[in-house]
């Protein structure tokens, strides 16, 4: 049976009509960067979260870098986040010179475990970055109750989680600042590299609407040091076919989402507990095996695709060693680590290939 992680010429071959007529419109306007796409697909972001300014950008990682710009934060400071994560989260803190603090994850939903971060905090701290690991959100209130105590800004890292909600509230209008991406493979991919960013704060989505324009607050007048952070048009008018699908397909990720886990009771594995009042969108579906690579291997053997995200947590990277954290100093996150593992997941897995998945499994 012929099964792919991540369906994605199906979900072309749906929407193949208006994704086309969409992409040949900006070839024919010649408006490559800008314009009408982008402006109906930042409207559009508006309406779906909920909050007052959608940015849209470059990439997943471009959104963090900026909005940790649009914050001055820079050599001497420190972000807390996880070790848990892609490593986009970090390499973006690293990137602006500034030092990322790890605070270990919470055991049930992998995301960052709200009641270690306050004494990670030290008078140098300028952000919290949570994650919304794996399509469910951080427990964002109570983050934000202890960056509100310290007076610091929230940066939802949400590159996995645009379409989930929290308490009835959209995942990146959860925090001062939301980030996502639009890589090809996410809930809302594009056809390429894009991102976006989400604020409440006028002051602040000013600030990064220059600064991924290299800084410019007019033509040729540079207000900031910036970037080339802009997304296409041809991005902007993929999305825009897609999100208007979106809900559609949210809805069967999660139906798969918990049909897996109603499958895979008893087996043997842990499967994904989604934390009370979230709704996950399932970027991915991940379960811990005690015996990862005989899992993978045995899944392998019946040609059914798997993933590990991530299988060596941040704070034991060597891109990240001057930090000098060791082994050890994490362990949920060291323990997770060597257990957890992908399975297919798209609105286009059909029963019968989920049905064949789980019975490879239980085999």
């Amino acid at each position: 049976m012929k099964i792919n992680f991540i369906d994605l010429k199906a979900q072309y071959k749906e929407y193949q009509t208006e994704i086309d007529s969409e992409v040949l419109e900006v070839f024919s306007s010649a408006q490559f960067i800008g314009g009408e796409k982008l402006n109906k697909l930042e409207n559009s972001l508006v309406t779906y979260t909920g909050a007052k300014h959608a940015i849209g950008c470059s990439s997943g990682t471009d959104a963090l870098i900026l909005s940790l710009m649009a914050l001055d934060i820079g050599a001497g400071d420190e972000v807390i986040t996880t070790p848990f994560t892609f490593i986009a989260t970090a390499e973006v803190i690293a990137f602006l010179g500034a030092k990322s603090v790890f605070v270990d994850i919470d055991e049930d939903t992998y995301n960052i475990d709200p009641s270690l971060i306050e004494d990670a905090i030290t008078d140098r701290t300028k952000a919290i970055i949570p994650v919304s690991l794996y399509g469910q959100c951080a427990d964002m209130d109570a983050i934000n109750a202890i960056a509100a105590k310290h007076e610091i800004p929230v940066i939802e890292d949400a590159c996995q989680s645009f379409g989930a909600t929290y308490h009835g509230k959209k995942s990146c209008n959860l925090s001062t600042i939301g980030c996502t991406s639009f890589f090809p493979s996410k809930p809302l991919g594009a056809y390429g590299d894009g991102g976006a960013i989400f604020t409440n704060d006028e002051e602040i989505a000013q600030k990064i609407r220059m600064l991924l324009n290299h800084g410019q607050n007019e033509r040729y007048k540079h207000k900031f040091i910036g970037m080339n952070g802009r997304l296409d048009a041809v991005q902007a008018a993929v999305l825009n076919v897609k999100l208007k699908h979106f809900d559609k397909e949210t809805i069967a990720r999660e139906h798969i989402g918990a049909r897996y886990s109603d499958l895979l009771e008893d087996v043997g594995v842990i499967t994904p507990k989604i934390a009370e009042g979230n709704v996950s969108v399932f970027a991915q579906y991940s379960i811990r095996v005690k015996d990862r690579e005989a899992m993978i291997a045995k899944l392998g053997e019946k040609e059914i695709p798997t993933a590990v995200h991530y299988p060596v947590p941040l704070h034991l990277q060597e891109a990240f060693s001057p930090l000098g954290y060791k082994k050890g100093d994490f362990p949920v996150s060291e323990e997770v680590s060597t257990q957890i593992m992908s399975l297919p997941m798209s609105p286009y897995l059909t029963e019968a290939q989920q049905d064949f998945i789980v019975e490879a499994i239980k085999g």
